[in-house]
């Protein structure tokens, strides 16, 4: 009997898990399949495979979306971002857990607090200090997009490393303290590669976003040159139509990057999620 549930327990569970699976790719296949029809073939058949397999539109869609500056563009955007999201987070999380006081119990609920409120709240005056009295949108666009997005990704990334760090016991940092290293000796070389786990989930959410982000660039990049992928797509949206045939190949060359970047570092991305999951 118990052996008949089991049975009846796992093929239901492989049964759920064939379901999310089909869920999950469905749409990019459709992506794909799309990416070689006409606007006529999307409009009238969208879920039968192409007549012929024509990479023309593929390459007009290189050269309108002048894919190598846009590309190198969200690369350096995604990067830096990313990177100092997940580095000054780390410090700020170790110095409110080590560092206990009025101040910055204070400061990190207000910090967390921070997390609800709408980013469309602030569009406005953001753009306009900025934009309108500072004139820094003109003048350091990719700088201060990446500072914005520090801005808006820290307070997450802080309370995520803020309840591991609580983890780690402090007795490892005393023995690093008696053995002669400085406060910051001990966070870079003992604590912060401990991090590992949760650095690795954390870079991966923003990643996630920051690469396909469109409304905070398209605030702040008002020049072609310094455009963003998803930003740059919008030279295939008309005001009455969109021109279908040339804008799904664009999100597949969009989307293809993240991809690839996941298969390389699937394994690195697991071990960290698991990992920051079991800590």
């Amino acid at each position: 009997m118990v052996r008949n549930q089991r049975i009846i327990s796992s093929t239901f569970l492989y049964l759920l898990s064939i379901i999310a699976l089909v869920a999950f790719i469905f749409p990019f296949v459709l992506l794909i399949i799309n990416s070689f029809k006409s606007n006529g073939e999307i409009l009238t058949s969208p879920f039968a495979l192409p007549e012929k397999l024509d990479f023309s539109q593929f390459i007009e869609v290189y050269n309108l979306m002048n894919f190598g500056v846009t590309f190198t563009n969200s690369f350096i955007v995604t990067t830096l971002s990313t990177f100092f999201i997940v580095f000054f987070s780390a410090m700020a999380a170790y110095h409110l857990v080590r560092r206990p006081s009025k101040f910055n119990k204070f400061f990190f609920t207000v910090l967390v607090a921070s997390m609800v409120i709408p980013f469309q709240s602030l569009m406005i005056p953001l753009i306009y200090i900025y934009g309108a009295k500072l004139q820094l949108i003109d003048a350091i666009p990719i700088p201060l997009l990446i500072i914005f997005y520090l801005g808006f990704g820290s307070a997450l990334s802080v309370f995520m490393f803020h309840g591991f760090i609580k983890a780690i016991p402090i007795e490892v940092e005393e023995a690093a303290k008696i053995d002669g290293c400085s406060t910051l000796q001990t966070f870079f070389l003992i604590v912060f590669p401990m991090l590992k786990p949760i650095a690795v989930t954390i870079s991966i959410l923003n990643v996630l976003w920051i690469w396909n982000d469109y409304l905070l660039p398209s605030l702040v990049l008002n020049h072609p040159d310094v455009y963003t992928m998803p930003v740059q797509m919008k030279v295939f949206n008309g005001t009455y139509m969109n021109n279908w045939e040339l804008l799904i190949p664009a999100i597949l060359l969009t989307v293809i990057p993240i991809l690839v970047m996941y298969i390389i570092g699937q394994r690195s991305i697991i071990n960290g999620v698991m990992q920051g999951s079991i800590k």
